[in-house]
């Protein structure tokens, strides 16, 4: 029988080759699925919805699995199930090319694999327990994972037809859950909470964080759905468009490795406005500054804070501020919250804005909603919010 520390080494490489995958996964859905999309003649406000729609299903779907993974306890056993069946949805895409048909598959895809990311967020810091601030460098080969989806499907899609692009989401989607099938439950007994879940909720600096979470998530809206398109418009090819993505993600990767440094020297608050402060600014240089290369490279680069940086900070607070117990509904809280009603309002928004307005106006909304996080981080968290734990 292994021991408790060879188990959490094992499970380390199994959930550090998960990340890998399925944000191999995510590198090659969110960056050309919108240009997959495009290819099918569908107008801008229905690729916004499609897009959108893994954002309406985090409403509600991480809730749900979060209380089904707190009540049950099985939370790896959900990672597995719900991703299979993910799996057999995104199949679907390779028949439906019409909006309706679309349409279902992907909901009924987004809900199923909304179960994922959460409960294995919640599986990877405990079985960290009291090293938490090695979450960024098992995090990272996600980062990895994308870069390498990102770069390749970039080449590929410079000589091949975009439906590549389906069969290459199949693979990697199949390559996750094949690796979810070693992942553990970690082997910590779940202490009861002296708290409820809503008292914590209700606490200022947790609404305030939730709040600012959910407007990073919103400023990113734009970027998420447009960005690729943005760069094609200005005459990039697709090897420069997955080039920039790349890129981003780099930088992600250096700020998950120096977290640890960073946290011992900065407060939750300081990183925090230094992630919403670098947001304003990367959106206004993508925005206004497309047509150079050297300035994209630079705006790019800031991922490493405004996601990079902002996810590890997040992540780690609610890991400390919620017990054990409510752990899974925390984060698939945080998820619903920032991911769900910020991700789907940044991205409906884009849609709405991105052919009547423009592209560097769009932008500036989403550097407008980046300032209104950088106002909620002065106002609601204060300088004392460290790592400490909330009961």
């Amino acid at each position: 029988m292994k021991s408790q520390g060879s188990q959490a080494m094992s499970q380390t490489r199994w959930l550090s080759a998960w990340y890998f995958w399925y944000f191999a996964f995510i590198g090659v859905f969110q960056p050309f699925f919108s240009l997959y999309l495009q290819s099918l003649g569908l107008s801008a406000g229905r690729i916004a919805v499609l897009i959108s729609i893994g954002q309406v299903i985090r409403l509600v779907g991480p809730l749900f699995w979060g209380w089904l993974a707190d009540k049950t306890g099985q939370r790896a056993k959900l990672v597995l199930v719900s991703s299979g069946v993910a799996l057999l949805c995104f199949s679907s895409l390779w028949l439906a090319e019409d909006f309706l048909g679309l349409f279902l598959g992907l909901t009924v895809l987004h809900f199923f694999w909304s179960a994922s990311l959460p409960l294995v967020e919640t599986l990877t810091l405990a079985h960290l327990v009291h090293q938490t601030e090695r979450y960024g460098r098992i995090r990272l080969w996600g980062s990895v994972g994308f870069i390498c989806a990102v770069l390749s499907m970039g080449w590929v899609l410079d000589i091949a037809p975009i439906k590549a692009v389906i069969w290459a989401g199949w693979a990697l989607l199949f390559a996750a859950v094949a690796t979810a099938w070693w992942l553990r439950d970690a082997a910590s007994v779940v202490v009861r909470a002296n708290a409820s879940i809503q008292s914590i909720l209700g606490q200022p600096r947790v609404i305030f964080l939730l709040g600012a979470g959910l407007l990073m998530l919103a400023a990113h809206g734009t970027l998420n759905i447009f960005y690729s398109i943005h760069l094609v418009d200005h005459g990039y090819g697709k090897t420069v468009v997955g080039l920039m993505w790349m890129l981003g993600v780099a930088a992600e990767i250096a700020v998950f490795l120096l977290m640890p440094r960073i946290m011992k020297r900065l407060s939750l608050r300081q990183i925090l406005l230094i992630c919403f402060a670098l947001a304003v600014l990367r959106f206004v240089l993508i925005g206004w500054r497309a047509d150079s290369l050297g300035v994209l490279f630079f705006a790019q680069m800031l991922h490493g804070a405004t996601f990079g940086a902002h996810h590890v900070a997040t992540m780690t607070a609610l890991h400390h501020w919620f017990p054990p117990a409510q752990q899974a509904r925390a984060q698939a809280i945080y998820g619903s919250v920032a991911y769900g009603i910020g991700g789907l309002m940044g991205g409906l928004l884009a849609g709405a804005l991105w052919e009547s307005i423009g592209a560097a106006l769009t932008f500036g909304v989403s550097a407008a909603l980046a300032l209104l996080g950088f106002g909620l981080v002065w106002r609601g968290v204060p300088a004392s919010s460290g790592w400490q734990v909330v009961r």
